[in-house]
């Protein structure tokens, strides 16, 4: 719809209303309907869904359309989010596709098994399935039929007199091609997608010719062809009454040959996958605190960003595949759209901060400033408060609709730094060495971003806990505490070198990691609490990019990935571990080698450890690229089995060198086995489970029982000849001076007794995808903060949503309706406790509105549940269709307004309010 979109606007009223008549008519039909063809491997679902609604909203507009059918035929590789999520529950009849694995294809070409039910989700199983169409061989007409000019198909020659007059010839063509396809395709219909990639940039020429075709072949009548639309295809599919098989799970990892497995786009373009993901989580808190500031028809708004974030999920977008001058014009959108949206956010929370004075708004005198690029330790804000005499007053957002209690860090320049909270009570802190990694990334990537340079200022982190309700925030205070003992918050730091015990004990609560000194690294995982006890290694790696030369000239490349050799990382023995040790946080520095170090974390309350990696630059003087793992290793007997999850939702088994769709011949047992994780992936035997979280699209495998593997960062030398015709060598440039792109991001582990991980996989998930969103300003020393609201819930005081909801959108839109989706985050079977019915109290969570009306929609939001639910094709399934009942939520009652959620349900509604807006 983007495309669409620039096009619409330029054309005539005649032109439009042409358009609006063949519309309505359905010779022109609109289908997918999203601002983009989103990739399936790289994207978080919330973006899946917000793209799509979108596109959704402007087709319901402009057309008053409701598109039908699911069109997805670029992207490399299918998620099972797609077809239940981004298709039945969009109100889509059918998806299509044309990228499926070789040996997949071929399997399904003999058994006749192309077209299929695919049932995404195992919790919600034949209520949300759809029926789903792979191309018999590409998104592409069959040979002989593509009508560009100078293509090289021959045209129909139709004049008797005509030397090479060839009607019959053609004809003949046509059939045997039409019957060649129905003889691998159930019923009698079959689709010709006429057209595929740079053609109709002159349509009369294809035009012409399938005219004639039409013609001349009806003529014959051997066979119909007719002009037809996907969802006219579909409907006569659904009258033939035919039973389908049955698909479950995904169409991951794809293939298109033997040694060409396009799994490396998992992590191409990190830095790009990580914004994505970073500024997706600050668009959802962004339109949570325009609705409670109260949506304006004027000033800043989140259009922008929805805009940029929308087209990023691309299939060549997102996923790392496109050019270098493409990322950088969609980075660019993206960190407008954040401008925008960040003065919306910093005057909502201004707002929010301002005492009422009666009923009428006022002018907020307070000013917030963010800061962006906080995860290299640019804060100017916070470095310049405490130096020039002022006190930095810190807000701190909570986007999750349940309290949480986190330890914050902010850089300061100054040892003399005292935090308070919002009733001046003095909260424990903790003063931490910023690392090398971090202070060489700062000074460089500033300068490269900002064009300035960053202040030497800067000499801590300061960490602090904090205590902040449901979308809601609280406030503390930073000040220069001139005369205190700062013995107690200074960390202690030691290095392996002044320490002669074999082991270190690293932890301050019921998790401790025990690192074993004379192999500078992680020995043991031990739990207290839950008493886990556990070898547990972690250790770098590379794969070296196969550069094409040899008998199959496949080379590694922003698609594909093609390994050619394992390289491990020893930490090359120069390298002390550096502890450092307090009351909030222990944190474990390591320098692996010139170009990868790394810093554990773990923080007294929680019982995971956090891993900040930073890798880069990648050096290729040695004339091959490379492909960045780490390894977690343990001796758990996982069987070849591990779990990885579909766009940050279901969890999908996996087995190494297995596909339960057809006996799979192993040409690549290293990316033939990577899967894209969003969210997470785990390992597990028969009392434990290990699990990982990450904070953006990775690749990732276990290649080994007990072991888990990322793929972090990639750069490479060779293009993979799949289109983008460039090499994916990112480099970062100050003046003359380029260097391959570093990459800073985090992992977070854990070891759980079997069947407990999910808890922690959910619920520290939601906390990684919305990260507390923290505003600062300054205050004078003297000056008392009753000047201002330091403390804020949007919802009712008493109330919290259930542990396994979230709230996905909270929106007010145009017409003063407010738009809200909400989440089961569990599956069926996932957690004792948790993967049960549960419900919400919209009273709860709009404490001071009146609810006149609830509407319940699609998960786009274009038309109702009702009717869409009324209007869904009924298909049969071949052979067995036992399954266990499933289970949705029930009508929301117009007077109890309680909405009912099942295992992994997400249900969308409109609500009306009564306009007396007031907060207390």
């Amino acid at each position: 719809m983007a495309f669409f979109q620039r096009w619409w606007r330029q054309q005539s009223e005649a032109m439009r209303i042409k358009v609006k008549e063949l519309v309505d008519s359905g010779r022109l039909e609109f289908i997918n309907g999203g601002m983009c063809m989103h990739d399936e491997a790289s994207p978080h679902y919330i973006d899946l869904i917000d793209q799509t609604t979108l596109g959704h909203w402007y087709i319901k507009k402009e057309f008053n359309q409701v598109p039908r059918v699911g069109w997805q035929i670029d992207p490399f590789g299918h998620s099972a989010v797609q077809a239940y999520l981004l298709g039945a529950e969009l109100g889509f009849d059918s998806l299509f596709f044309a990228r499926i694995d070789y040996q997949d294809r071929a399997k399904r070409l003999k058994d006749k098994t192309l077209e299929v039910i695919w049932r995404g989700s195992k919790s919600l199983g034949s209520s949300s399935q759809i029926f789903t169409g792979v191309f018999p061989r590409h998104y592409d007409p069959p040979d002989g039929f593509v009508f560009e000019i100078n293509d090289v198909s021959p045209p129909i020659q139709d004049d008797i007199f005509l030397f090479d007059y060839n009607v019959q010839e053609r004809v003949d063509a046509f059939v045997a091609a039409a019957l060649a396809q129905a003889n691998v395709t159930r019923t009698n219909h079959i689709m010709w997608t006429m057209g595929t990639d740079f053609r109709y940039q002159y349509a009369v020429s294809w035009f012409r010719q399938i005219d004639k075709f039409i013609h001349y072949v009806n003529k014959d009548g051997r066979v119909n062809a007719l002009y037809s639309t996907p969802s006219i295809y579909t409907d006569a599919k659904y009258a033939a009454n035919e039973q389908w098989p049955l698909k479950t799970d995904d169409f991951f990892p794809y293939a298109d040959r033997p040694n060409a497995y396009w799994t490396g786009y998992f992590t191409s373009r990190p830095g790009f996958k990580g914004y994505v993901r970073v500024l997706s989580g600050y668009y959802v808190a962004a339109r949570q605190l325009e609705f409670f500031k109260g949506r304006a028809n004027t000033g800043p708004n989140t259009d922008a960003l929805a805009d940029a974030l929308a087209i990023a999920q691309h299939h060549d977008a997102v996923s790392g595949t496109q050019r270098q001058h493409v990322a950088a014009d969609y980075a660019l959108r993206l960190s407008i759209g954040y401008m925008e949206a960040e003065k919306m956010v910093t005057s909502s929370l201004a707002f929010l901060a301002e005492p009422r004075v009666g009923t009428g708004e006022q002018k907020s005198t307070l000013s917030f400033q963010q800061c962006p690029l906080l995860n290299i330790s640019h804060c100017p804000m916070s470095e310049a408060a405490l130096s020039d005499g002022k006190s930095l007053v810190v807000v701190i957002y909570n986007p999750l609709g349940w309290h949480r209690e986190e330890v914050v860090r902010i850089p300061v320049s100054t040892e003399n730094a005292v935090v308070h909270d919002s009733s001046g009570v003095e909260v424990d802190s903790q003063l931490l060495p910023v690392s090398n990694a971090t202070s060489k990334l700062k000074s460089f990537y500033v300068k490269a971003y900002l064009g300035t340079s960053s202040s030497d200022l800067v000499k801590y982190w300061l960490a602090f806990p904090v205590s902040v309700p449901p979308l809601g925030f609280s406030t503390y205070t930073v000040s220069n505490a001139k005369k205190i003992d700062r013995s107690s918050i200074m960390s202690t730091v030691y290095t392996s070198e002044e320490n002669t015990n074999a082991t270190i004990e690293v932890g301050q609560g019921s998790l401790k990691l025990l690192y074993s000194m004379n192999k500078g690294g992680l020995s043991h995982y031990v739990n207290s609490r839950t008493l886990v006890t556990a070898a547990a290694e972690q250790s770098y790696g590379y794969y070296s990019g196969n550069d094409g030369t040899d008998k199959d000239p496949q080379a590694s490349g922003a698609y594909v990935f093609r390994p050619n050799m394992t390289h491990s990382l020893k930490s090359q023995g120069q390298a002390p571990l550096t502890v450092i040790q307090g009351p909030l946080v222990d944190e474990v520095h390591q320098q692996l080698n010139e170009w990868i170090s790394q810093v554990t974390r773990v923080y007294k309350g929680k019982e995971h450890a956090e891993v900040e990696f930073t890798i880069g630059p990648i050096p290729t003087d040695d004339g091959t690229g490379k492909e960045i793992i780490t390894q977690i290793r343990t001796n758990m007997k996982t069987n070849k089995t591990f779990y990885t999850d579909s766009n940050g939702r279901d969890f999908i088994k996996r087995i190494r060198d297995f596909r339960s769709d057809w006996e799979l011949e192993v040409n690549q047992p290293v990316a033939g086995n990577y899967y894209p994780i969003n969210l997470g992936m785990y390992v597990e035997d028969g009392s434990m489970e290990l699990s990982v979280l990450v904070d953006r699209s990775v690749g990732g495998s276990s290649l080994v029982d007990g072991e888990i593997e990322l793929m972090l960062h990639r750069r490479l030398l060779h293009d993979d000849v799949r289109g983008v015709g460039e090499v994916l060598n990112e480099t970062v440039c100050v003046l003359d001076k380029c260097e391959g792109l570093t990459i800073q991001g985090k992992f977070y582990f854990r070891i759980d007794p079997k069947g407990e991980g999910a808890r922690w996989r959910r619920t520290v998930g939601q906390e990684i995808y919305s990260p507390l969103l923290l505003a600062f300003s300054e205050k004078d020393v003297g000056e008392p903060l009753t000047s201002r609201v330091t403390t804020f819930s949007g919802i009712d005081s008493s109330y919290s949503l259930p542990g396994n909801i979230a709230l996905l959108t909270l929106q007010e839109l145009e017409n003063g309706k407010v738009l809200i989706r909400l989440a089961h985050l569990y599956e069926v079977g996932e957690d004792k406790e948790y993967s049960t019915l549960a419900s919400v109290e919209l009273r709860g969570l709009f404490p001071s509105r009146k609810i006149n009306k609830v509407t319940e929609m699609n998960l786009s939001a274009n038309q109702e549940r009702a009717d869409m639910e009324k209007r869904r094709l009924i298909w049969k399934v071949e052979g067995s269709t036992d399954e266990p009942e499933v289970k949705r939520g029930g009508p929301v009652d117009p007077e109890k307004l309680v909405v009912e959620l099942a295992p992994m349900e997400i249900r969308t509604f409109l609500l009306d309010f009564d306009y007396l807006r007031e907060f207390h």
